[in-house]
Formats: C-alpha cells, sequence, structure tokens
C-alpha cells in the first residue's frame, strides 16, 4: 500500500484555478466516497483550504492511482486534465508522507509555522473516517503527520512568533493586558488592516470592539464581524475615555489624535492606563501623545521591527523543525517496510518447514524400525537446520527493513525462494516517468 498526495497551492496555482478546485466542506463525504470508488484507490483524504487542495490516498498501484486521482480532478470541477495538469504537484511513496508532514507543521503555509493548517488537517481526517474512506495506511499517515504538527509546534514554537503586522498588533495588546476579554478595544479605520486586525481580535478572545470610521456604513459592516459597535467620528472622544486599546488605520493624510486632545481624554481617565497601536502610513497618532503619563505608543516601526525578528526566529524554527521531520520520517519508514518485510518473512518460514516436513516424510518412510528418541533427534536435527539456514537472511532482511532499500531485498528474496506473497503485500516493479511542469515524483531510492 503505497502513499500518494495529488493537488495544488499558492505557489503553483493562481487564486482564480484555487477557488474553481475547492471542495464545500458540505459535499465533502458525498465527494469521499465518488472519489474512493475509482480504479486503485484503497483510501483516501481530501484537503481543501483557501490556499490548497489536494488529496491524499493509498493505492496498491502507484501509477493508477495517479491517473484514477487526476481523472476525478478534472471530471469533478469540468477541467480538462490537459488544462489541469500544468497547475498539480505530485507527490509519490516517501515524498508524499514528508509533504504532508510539512503541511500538518505549517512548513507549507504563505505563513511559515501557521497553526491553521493542522485543525484543517485534522478536519480534513475526520471527515474522511466518518465517510468510511480511510485505510490502515491512510490512518497511520494521518495520525503521525498531526502528531508531527504538534511536535514541530511544541518543540520549535515556530507558532509563537507573529509575522504579519495586524497580528503583532493584537499580540502586542495581549502581552500588555492578558486575556483580551473584557477589554474594551477601538478600531480606528475600517479598510483591509483593520479588517485583519479585528479578526485577530475575535480570535483572540476580544468581545468588546468598537469600530470608527470617515464612512460609517463601512464602520457597520466591520462591526457586524465582529458583534461589536460602529462609532461615528464625531462621538469618539467618549469612548477614548472608556477603552483600553487603541489600534489605529486609517487612510487619514493627517494626525487623528495629537497631543492636546489625549491630554483632556486622559484627565477624564484618572490614571487608567491606555494601549495605542497606530499601524498607520502616514500615521494617524502624533509621537508626542506616547510621553503623556499611563499612554503606551506603538507605531508601525516598531511593529515591523518586532515582525522582522520573529521572521527570523521563523526561520530558525523551521529549520529545526525539518530535522524532526527527517526523524519522523525515518519512523515511518521503518513501519512502512516491516509491513512487507514482515509477510515476507512468513513466507519463507512457511516454505522452510513444508520442505522440512516433506523431506522428513519421505526420510521416514527409509528408516524403519526407529525409536521415538531416534525419530526426535531427525526431528531436531531438521529443525535445527532450517533455522540456521533461514536466520541470517531473515535478520539481515529486519535490518534492511529500517532503510529506503528495504523493499528491493525483499523483493529480491521473495524471488530467490519463489515465496508466495499475497499482492498487497507487494511493492510495484515499475518505476513512474518523470512528468513536466509543476509535477513532482518520490525520490528515486523511495521506489
Amino acid at each position: 500500500m503505497f502513499p500518494v498526495a495529488i493537488g495544488l497551492n499558492h505557489r503553483s496555482a493562481p487564486v482564480e484555478i484555487r477557488e474553481k478546485m475547492s471542495f464545500h466542506p458540505s459535499q465533502m463525504q458525498e465527494v469521499l466516497r465518488e472519489l474512493k470508488s475509482y480504479p486503485g484507490l484503497q483510501g483516501v483524504v481530501i484537503l481543501s483550504t483557501c490556499n490548497r487542495t489536494e488529496v491524499y490516498a493509498a493505492s496498491t498501484d502507484v501509477e493508477v492511482g495517479i491517473g484514477s486521482i487526476k481523472k476525478f480532478l478534472a471530471s469533478h470541477h469540468g477541467i480538462e486534465e490537459n488544462v489541469l495538469e500544468q497547475y498539480l504537484c505530485v507527490h509519490t511513496l516517501y515524498d508524499a508522507v514528508r509533504h504532508l508532514y510539512r503541511v500538518a507543521s505549517g512548513l507549507d503555509s504563505m505563513v511559515r509555522g501557521e497553526t491553521q493548517i493542522l485543525g484543517q488537517v485534522s478536519n480534513a481526517y475526520q471527515l474522511a473516517s466518518e465517510a468510511e474512506v480511510t485505510n490502515k495506511a491512510i490512518n497511520v499517515l494521518f495520525q503521525n503527520a498531526l502528531a508531527v504538527g504538534k511536535r514541530v509546534r511544541t518543540d520549535t514554537l515556530i507558532d509563537q512568533h507573529p509575522v504579519s503586522i495586524s497580528y503583532t498588533a493584537v499580540e502586542l495588546a495581549k502581552q500588555h493586558f492578558g486575556e483580551l476579554q473584557g477589554k474594551g478595544i477601538l478600531i480606528m479605520g475600517a479598510g483591509e488592516m483593520s479588517t485583519l486586525t479585528v479578526r485577530h481580535l475575535v480570535a483572540a478572545g476580544a468581545t468588546t470592539v468598537l469600530v470608527s470610521n470617515r464612512s460609517y456604513e463601512k464602520a457597520v459592516n466591520l462591526a457586524k464581524e465582529c458583534s461589536g459597535l460602529a462609532v461615528r467620528l464625531d462621538d469618539m472622544d467618549q469612548y477614548l475615555e472608556e477603552v483600553d486599546i487603541v489600534i489605529s488605520a486609517t487612510a487619514a493624510t493627517h494626525f487623528m489624535l495629537m497631543p492636546e486632545r489625549m491630554q483632556e481624554i486622559m484627565k477624564t481617565r484618572k490614571g487608567r492606563p491606555m494601549l495605542l497601536i497606530d499601524i498607520a502610513v502616514p500615521r494617524d497618532i502624533h509621537p508626542d501623545v506616547g510621553k503623556i503619563p499611563f499612554i503606551t505608543l506603538y507605531d508601525i516601526d516598531d511593529l515591523r521591527g518586532v515582525v522582522d525578528r520573529h521572521h527570523q526566529e521563523r526561520e530558525i524554527a523551521a529549520v529545526n523543525a525539518e530535522k524532526i521531520i527527517e526523524e519522523e520520517m525515518l519512523i515511518f519508514l521503518k513501519w512502512h517496510n516491516s509491513l512487507f518485510v514482515v509477510p515476507t518473512i512468513l513466507a519463507l518460514q512457511q516454505k522452510g518447514q513444508r520442505i522440512k516436513e516433506m523431506q522428513l516424510e519421505r526420510a521416514f518412510e527409509h528408516l524403519s524400525g526407529l525409536t521415538s528418541k531416534q525419530e526426535k533427534i531427525v526431528r531436531s536435527m531438521a529443525n535445527s537446520i532450517v533455522n540456521h539456514l533461514l536466520h541470517v537472511p531473515i535478520t539481515n532482511l529486519k535490518e534492511y527493513a529500517t532503510t529506503s532499500q528495504g523493499h528491493l531485498y525483499t523483493e529480491i528474496l521473495q524471488n530467490l525462494f519463489d515465496l508466495e506473497v499475497a499482492e498487497e503485500n507487494k511493492r510495484p516493479v515499475k518505476l513512474l516517468d518523470q512528468h513536466p511542469g509543476h509535477v513532482h515524483h518520490g525520490r528515486a531510492e523511495a521506489e
């Protein structure tokens, strides 16, 4: 049973193609059952996010499995297969395992180490399990991948370093006040940066969010997204007297908050601290506001310094994450090769026993009059000969099973001893041809 991963992502396909290739969660179980019905596919999972659509499968015949997945994707989305080919990435055998491990760890994401993908991989596997379209190989692969993703984040802390301005702004607010639940937060502006900030605030547990914007209608629309309240610019002072945090990202060409205005507001607040985060360019908040007692002010340069440092930290964490993945790959490789080695060893032992019994029966026909003790000695000698003869090849095969060449030695042993091993326990011998474009096949040594 051999792993295969085929799909497209933010690097191989533009958004208009990714949109066409996505699957809606409500249709997923029906789609999964349809996919499983294609030839050569024994277990399947579909991972569909805004940045990727990928099919993971366990196949008894890699070439047939790849062809089936391509036909399914082209047919289901109404795209010519030759058109779809240019956007697809194909990973086979151990390269497919490594790819899933990297995806679950966030190393294949737009933002390295992002956390959301781990939950998306988990949900994709859960949907496939509920649709009853997985098998042992897929179950082991995805359970391991989820464990690897968690280990990478625990051991490297790769997701603990925010790398977007809006996310960093929210993280600063959390560090300053601790939990954001119950804290009054005012967002100045309703553009893209403010929208992203609101989403991060909601994810961080913020419950009291106000939105102020020159266009009140836009403020209303953004406030709905976080179950917040839109505030008119003319009424903003009264809310500045109450909130704990202000995050500003307007498109204004002049300062929105001047020192004189904020001094008056702070008198009313009577020493209650206030955090101001200005992520606008040009700035919304006059730098001298930061000199007012009980006000902490960060501007976008402060945040960029944090982001740059976090980018470097994520890159270092990513290097360590790749080492973890290689460690985990060796564990999977050992398990996967054992699927082929164990049946071969059993078949070899069974053949040895059959030959021994057959030869003993012939020998006893010519050795009449043996006592039970003599017969026992002959049987013991025959057992010892078979066991000694098979000991070295079995021991060596177990050792080779831990390497990427284990299956080659397994096939050689099967051929040399003419062993009868069930077809599902054999590997395909035919190698896959290289394919142009974005398609990448598994490493030669894994085939």
